[in-house]
């Protein structure tokens, strides 16, 4: 059953962003968390983990995770000495 939900691709600066758009591509693409759990070689309790944005989820698995959903990680440089608060050091 595909879900009528968007996926919610964009800028990520919490956990629960990466969880959000592994939940949402992941029911868009009709599986349960068992199978797709099967499907990336983690268990259950990991993909429910993600969904609901652990902030410990182990970063490798999380990148088999996304590949296997078909998904791209980009990363793009903002510049470090504007990372805290907005602030310039």
């Amino acid at each position: 059953m595909k879900s009528n939900k968007e996926v919610p691709y964009g800028n990520i600066k919490l956990t629960q962003d990466i969880g959000d758009i592994v939940r949402a591509s992941r029911k868009e693409q009709g599986a349960t968390q068992a199978e797709f759990a099967a499907l990336c070689g983690v268990g259950t309790r990991f993909i429910s983990d993600l969904e609901n944005g652990k902030a410990t989820a182990e970063l490798g698995k999380v990148l088999v995770v996304i590949q296997s959903l078909g998904l791209e990680l980009h990363l793009q440089s903002r510049g470090w000495k504007n990372n805290r608060n907005g602030k310039t050091e």
